[in-house]
């Protein structure tokens, strides 16, 4: 029996189970539903606010879905006229019918949903000529990839109040191998797109969509408040670069929950700006709760905290996580120029099958800006809480390095169990310039960490503002089918 136990076919099965299990369960997220009606399709969406009474399909403004016709017009001009009612009875919605929409980047506008029928495919173009390149972020002095500007995400948005981007499992698809492509062989000249950036906004709606093939990042909120991201789906090869899947960046009051993610980079990166610049703009990503996340990410982390985290990072939630051949579960990256802080951290429930490190902390990220970075901008790294974890097959349980001088402080892990690969490192932890407590925990960590009997990390009582906010369930009849 304990040869059955570690068979590797049989392992693959388990997985493969726990995949489908996560996928189904997604699909039973409220927002899918959908009704004939003798006029038409009746579909349910859920909003954060109004229901529309503005309604338009992009069919009404020469939208062609045949996957070859460019939709950028139609998609500027559907939302240019949905636009003039603001929040006039609750705003408006464009509906995006079945079909392949080839389209270039586009801007929305306030009050607005865009829903997308679960047969509909939202094709980035290849053509380079149809990406604006716009300003760096403030809060990163420079693009990612390259110095200067960046390209326009596919779906833009700033300065927006009341925003919904939703659907019945409708496809948005970044086509990304050409980017990545030109990303390996240093033919970049701008940082690659993200397939949906929101700046400067709040009440943000982004749920029932799949993501596929990014350039770079998939979802990005960033200097913006009240988001909620719930049942999506996000999907790229596990080795594209930087195919992160959903980047909450200098946001406050956040909540994802309800997401399936492979990725070829961190599952969730929580960000708040690049060392000097971040520091100037002092933006912190504050009060956010993940639930219910389903990752798959076999060179990077499920949650990541950092490594750009200079306007600091401070309460976060997260709770009831599956990481599934996943490097690492929850990773702290930063490194001496970043500055800012990390703290208040609280993680709950995750289960790990097939890691490299349950626990990760790295005080010696590099990767700066440029050659500006501030050698005494030193980050504070404490209150960092992890409890109620089980992990199998982990090479190493935990690798935790902080900064000489500057240790990380008051780090927590209780009521773990870890269960070794055959093939793990003969030294189960690593733990330098840290400092904390255990409690039932297995392998026992560091002396770093010393036992204290029946301690329990701490986890909040109190529920952050986003989570008690009810989504409203809204339906709209399309008669373009």
């Amino acid at each position: 029996m304990n040869l059955l136990k570690n068979h590797p076919i049989l392992n693959v099965m388990k997985v493969f189970l726990i995949v489908v299990l996560s996928l189904l369960s997604i699909q039973n997220v409220n927002g899918r539903k959908h009704h004939k009606h003798h006029h038409g399709q009746i579909f349910e969406y859920s909003a954060i606010s109004c229901c529309r009474t503005h309604t338009a399909s992009l069919t009404d403004f020469g939208g062609v879905g045949d996957g070859v016709t460019s939709n950028t017009k139609a998609f500027q001009a559907a939302i240019g006229h949905l636009g003039q009612f603001g929040s006039y009875g609750g705003g408006s919605l464009l509906y995006v019918p079945p079909g392949k929409w080839l389209t270039g980047s586009f801007n929305l506008t306030s009050y607005f949903t865009l829903f997308l029928h679960q047969d509909a495919v939202l094709l980035a173009t290849q053509d380079e000529n149809e990406w604006a390149v716009i300003d760096p972020l403030p809060s990163y002095g420079r693009g990612r990839d390259a110095d200067g500007g960046r390209y326009i995400s596919l779906i833009f948005g700033t300065n927006l109040t009341d925003v919904v981007i939703t659907g019945n499992n409708g496809t948005i698809d970044g086509q990304g191998a050409p980017w990545w492509d030109k990303f390996h062989k240093g033919e970049l000249k701008y940082t690659r797109p993200y397939l949906l950036e929101i700046m400067y906004s709040t009440n943000i709606q982004i749920s029932n969509l799949t993501f596929i093939n990014s350039p770079s990042w998939n979802v990005h909120p960033i200097y913006s408040s009240n988001i909620i991201i719930q049942g999506i789906t996000i999907l790229a090869p596990v080795r594209s670069p930087n195919t992160d899947g959903i980047n909450p960046d200098s946001c406050t009051n956040t909540r994802i929950e309800d997401c399936y993610i492979v990725s070829g980079d961190d599952c969730v990166a929580v960000k708040s700006g690049w060392d000097e610049y971040g520091i100037a703009f002092g933006m912190p990503t504050k009060q956010l709760v993940i639930k219910r996340l389903t990752c798959i990410s076999p060179t990077s982390a499920v949650i990541a905290l950092g490594s750009e985290m200079s306007g600091g990072i401070q309460d976060v939630r997260a709770e009831d996580i599956i990481a599934i051949n996943s490097e690492s579960g929850v990773r702290i990256k930063t490194g001496v120029g970043r500055g800012g802080f990390v703290k208040d951290i609280y993680v709950k429930g995750f289960t790990m099958k097939t890691m490299t490190w349950a626990f990760w902390m790295t005080g010696n990220y590099g990767s700066h800006p440029d050659d500006k970075w501030d050698p005494n901008a030193i980050p504070i790294i404490q209150n960092i809480n992890y409890r109620d974890m089980v992990a199998e097959n982990v090479t190493m349980a935990g690798r935790l390095e902080g900064i000489a001088g500057d240790p990380f402080t008051g780090i927590c892990i209780s009521n773990v169990t870890i269960e070794m690969s055959k093939f793990a490192k003969k030294l189960k932890w690593n733990c330098t310039n840290v400092e904390g407590i255990s409690s039932d925990v297995t392998p026992q960590p560091c002396a770093a960490l010393p036992v204290q009997g029946g301690k329990a990390c701490d986890f909040p009582q109190d529920k952050l503002p986003i989570e008690d906010v009810k989504v409203q369930l809204c339906s709209y009849k399309a008669n373009y089918m």
